[in-house]
């Protein structure tokens, strides 16, 4: 028997889903948690980590900056090295490898040794991710696809809201090497969880250089791509400075950040799980909507957000309306690859972290050389950009 014929989908037609595959699926879930969580950790400890390791802030920096950009060029790498490997196997190897990676985090004598941990836990954002959602949709049949998608990113959406906050928390209380050495220990936990649920899984396709580079011929996943570009780094270059825009322009008090930024995560996890039963009907009109919804937002922001009530109103409607904004360009990708889930989400995934850092980076331009409430203009006219993209399709199809 070959591989092609042992690697159909694990999940045939019916709609009865075994129990332990939804489970399954919770499993890849939280290893996205903890991906993403490693990933921004130090946003909330780069005072104590500079402190410790006697760096500038600025210079502390790059342990978000150098896991983002090494996960962009791992996602569309790792799956072409990895060619017909098991993919349970993969995800086995990429979550030890972020586990080994806050271990030493947490015992780094210096900055450089540091730094060097941050490029391995870059690899395993980038590889893992690039998998979690092609894993997610072989448990489960074409029906629910939908569903496990929104699963499986839900736990970057939920890394955002809890884990971050939870990790900065666990640094301030005690010390931030603590806090990687418990996200080490989280990652062990999926480790587990894995190992025991997910069942073996080779390659349907193994992903090839020119299986990368064919993907631009498809429209859609051309679009897609394109549209998390646009709405991502729109949405990172205005969200990076959230924490002033709320001070500055709504008026929220500095010690009602941290509830106010709760709030938009919560609503960015029901934005999540709204878009993945959205997306079963009209994905395509769904992307649009949250598109202009987060173009809308942005640009009245500078506006109508003068006040701490609105401001706040603002703040949760834009969480709810980018919350769906993975789950949703993924689901619209795979149904327009399904024979090659693997090479349309590895292109998706690098381009979302590249998004991230350039949006940072850009937004930072703009906030220094125009005004901060520019930022929310910039974000606003990408995501303008974003719903042109989704409308081009129709247009292409016809």
């Amino acid at each position: 028997m070959d591989v092609a014929s042992v690697a159909q989908p694990l999940a045939q037609a019916s709609d009865h889903v075994p129990l332990k595959r939804w489970f399954a699926v919770a499993a890849v879930a939280v290893g996205t948690f903890s991906v993403v969580t490693a990933e921004q950790l130090p946003v909330g400890l780069l005072t104590s980590v500079g402190g410790a390791l006697e760096v500038s802030k600025g210079t502390a920096g790059l342990m978000v900056t150098v896991p983002g950009l090494v996960a962009s060029a791992a996602a569309p790498v790792l799956p072409v090295a990895i060619g017909r490997l098991d993919r349970r196997v993969v995800l086995l190897g990429l979550i030890s490898l972020m586990v080994a990676a806050n271990v030493l985090s947490a015992v780094a004598p210096n900055f450089a040794v540091l730094l060097a941990s941050r490029f391995l836990v870059g690899v395993s954002i980038g590889g893992f991710w690039a998998l979690a959602a092609g894993i997610a949709v072989r448990m489960v049949p074409e029906r629910f696809i939908p569903q496990a998608t929104a699963i499986a990113f839900g736990g970057a959406t939920a890394a955002n809201v809890l884990g971050v906050p939870a990790g900065t928390l666990i640094g301030e209380l005690s010390d931030w090497r603590v806090a990687f050495a418990i996200l080490g220990g989280l990652g062990l936990l999926v480790v587990v969880a894995l190992l025991l649920l997910l069942p073996q899984m080779p390659a349907t396709d193994p992903v090839r250089l020119r299986t990368l580079a064919g993907q631009f011929g498809n429209p859609v996943v051309r679009a897609g791509v394109l549209v998390t570009f646009l709405l991502v780094s729109g949405h990172f270059a205005a969200f990076t400075f959230v924490s002033p825009i709320m001070q500055n322009i709504a008026g929220i008090d500095q010690g009602m950040i941290g509830p106010v930024l709760l709030a938009f995560g919560l609503a960015g996890i029901v934005g999540n799980f709204v878009t993945g039963a959205a997306a079963g009907r009209n994905i395509r009109a769904t992307i649009a909507t949250i598109s202009v919804l987060l173009a809308v937002l942005l640009a009245l922001f500078p506006i109508a957000g003068g006040s701490p009530v609105s401001g706040v109103a603002l703040l949760i409607a834009w969480g709810l309306a980018f919350g769906g904004v993975p789950v949703g360009v993924q689901t619209w990708i795979l149904k327009a690859a399904p024979g090659s889930t693997e090479a349309a989400t590895a292109l998706n995934t690098s381009m979302f972290n590249l998004a991230i850092a350039l949006g940072a980076l850009f937004g930072g331009i703009v906030a220094d050389s125009v005004a901060l409430t520019a930022v929310l203009w910039f974000g606003a006219a990408l995501s303008v950009l974003a719903s042109l993209a989704v409308w081009g399709t129709r247009t292409a199809r016809r």
